[in-house]
């Protein structure tokens, strides 16, 4: 196991810079300092995580754009009945206009009662918990409850047992705080993030003898967070970014990893 932990080490020591972050969603967050602002742009970010990724990026660009300098204030001053017609003609993979708006919606009345969403998920939080799993099904409830209409993929069903990857990218995001992570939500321990799963990610977790299992879902998910907070016990999810730069970018091929990791 120390052997690994070196290896990873290593690679957090080459690839976890800025410089490698293109093309990620993530580098939407690097243009904002308000937390307030970066905590929503985050979770548009996260939540169009599916697809090519240059449709992502493209998807993303598409709605800050058009919530301005701060999407918070965007979201405070802006009647839902604008909102709406703003992105009518929004289109992303299996999200249309409509499930946009629910969300944004859910968004809203986030911000109206909590004034942040950082304060709304902290209401959900429980340090007595290994994970954040039961304070992300909280968090979801609380969206869905305020939305207007079905947000579809863009909210996940936390509690139908889905990997919930890219509210767990959310997480990392605004929890963690390195080169790479712009971090916020400074009172949430890093040692409860769950591992953002996707293919590349549970291929490695194979590859590392994390898990056998082949169904990409939440038991999944906990099985290789847990591997990795046998190495990082207060950070399990810090790999992640490195790791998952094989499945991102063209320059980096995840078939490499094995014989790069010599396993």
């Amino acid at each position: 196991m120390s052997d690994i932990k070196n290896i990873l080490e290593n690679l957090y020591c080459i690839y976890n810079k800025r410089e490698y972050v293109h093309p990620d969603p993530l580098e939407f967050l690097y243009n904002y300092d308000d937390i307030r602002d970066r905590e929503i742009v985050g979770f548009i970010a996260s939540s169009l995580a599916y697809g090519r990724v240059a449709q992502i990026l493209k998807s993303v660009s598409s709605v800050l754009d058009k919530m301005g300098a701060s999407p918070f204030l965007f979201l405070m001053d802006t009647k839902p009945s604008v909102i709406k017609n703003i992105f009518k003609s929004f289109k992303h993979r299996f999200a249309d206009g409509n499930n946009l708006y629910a969300a944004l919606t859910g968004l809203r009345c986030i911000l109206m009662e909590y004034e942040s969403l950082y304060d709304c998920f902290l209401k959900g939080l429980d340090k007595s918990d290994e994970t954040l799993l039961g304070c992300m099904e909280f968090f979801t409830k609380i969206i869905t409850s305020g939305c207007d209409g079905s947000p579809g993929h863009i909210v996940p069903a936390v509690e139908k047992g889905s990997a919930c990857k890219r509210l767990n990218l959310f997480l990392r995001w605004m929890v963690r705080k390195d080169d790479v992570d712009p971090g916020g939500w400074e009172s949430i321990p890093s040692s409860m993030l769950i591992i953002p799963l996707d293919v590349h990610m549970h291929k490695i977790g194979r590859l590392l003898g994390f898990t056998n299992r082949k169904q990409s879902d939440i038991v999944t998910a906990l099985e290789i967070t847990s591997g990795f907070r046998k190495l990082m016990p207060d950070d399990p999810v810090k790999y992640d970014f490195t790791l998952t730069r094989f499945g991102i970018r063209d320059d980096m091929d995840i078939n490499n990893l094995s014989q790069l990791c010599k396993f």
